[in-house]
């Protein structure tokens, strides 16, 4: 049988990433909170925390606070649908740990978690990632559910398809005749400075590659990691980049962007991953991720694999 006090211990010293803010919010002293996860390690055999600023948990230690996590979910759907069975008291609403891309959060996903939030009390923890490597944040145990580009199965949690992302290759029109007047070509666009969300981003060249504009030189990149920043530096002519549709059709249609080769969207498949033994606190969640999915995006065929 596991400690849940430890646990709770553990979970609060990765969470706020210092034994002092985890004694803060447990209402307990650091001494007895590194006395908890002390004794958590000799009973599991296993370090749980690497001690440092930010305090992080340990591949055992971030699934352990998994476990929390899915346990508090499991709580509080029953606090809510038999009260009689748990009464409310001072209970800490559980907090989900989410990996989502920067494109879906900007555009569909807000919808999904506005109809999650507005419907319970429980709160969300985002984190950030590009949606090729949102994935490997489930396999590492960081969080519970993730939106990815990876259609792969992952062992352990159930994939649904939530349809496509369209992208376009976009810029300003000043920026377009001054780098493209003869045409978009190979040898154009490896000079014409290119937008980068970061160094994980690799929609810029898969494109290329499927136009067949891949250049033998790096084209010059700018490194800019904000959704509205993205945009707004490709109006304003620093370069070209791409771009969901539904995050700049009002620029597409004012004229202030200009697609570089109209007619070549890349449509990007995404899929909601989540792990399967927190399935039934996650139901809730997946069916908002599901509705908003379905007003936003390319569909594709609605199945689910295992």
């Amino acid at each position: 049988m596991l400690d849940y006090t430890g646990l709770q211990a553990l979970a609060a010293v990765v969470r706020e990433g210092s034994f002092e803010r985890a004694a803060r919010r447990l209402h307990i002293t650091p001494s007895a909170v590194s006395q908890r996860i002390k004794q958590l390690e000799e009973r599991t055999g296993q370090v749980l925390v690497l001690r440092g600023t930010p305090c992080t948990g340990t591949d055992a230690g971030r699934r352990l606070c998994l476990h929390v996590e899915q346990v508090a979910l499991l709580e509080n759907e029953l606090r809510r649908t038999n009260p009689g069975l748990m009464p409310d008291g001072h209970a800490t609403p559980p907090t989900l740990k989410l990996a989502v891309n920067a494109d879906s959060l900007s555009t569909w996903f807000m919808d999904a978690m506005a109809a999650f939030t507005a419907g319970g009390n429980e709160l969300l923890d985002i984190r950030i990632d590009d949606q090729d490597h949102t994935a490997q944040r489930i396999k590492e145990g960081d969080v519970l559910a993730a939106v990815t580009a990876s259609a792969g199965s992952i062992a352990g949690c159930n994939t649904w398809p939530l349809g496509s992302v369209r992208y376009v290759a976009a810029s300003s029109p000043a920026f377009v005749a001054r780098h493209f007047a003869d045409g978009v070509s190979a040898e154009a666009i490896g000079r014409a400075p290119m937008m980068t969300f970061d160094r994980k981003d690799r929609l810029q060249e898969q494109w290329m590659q499927q136009q067949g504009l891949a250049s033998r030189h790096n084209p010059p990149k700018h490194f800019l990691p904000s959704n509205n920043g993205f945009v707004r530096g490709c109006e304003v002519g620093m370069g070209w980049g791409m771009h969901p549709t539904s995050l700049i059709q009002h620029q597409l249609d004012a004229g202030t962007l200009v697609e570089l080769l109209p007619g070549t969207g890349m449509d990007m498949p995404l899929y909601w991953v989540h792990a399967r033994s927190a399935q039934a606190g996650l139901e809730r969640l997946t069916q908002c991720v599901m509705v908003a999915a379905r007003q936003w995006l390319v569909p594709t065929k609605l199945t689910c694999a295992h």
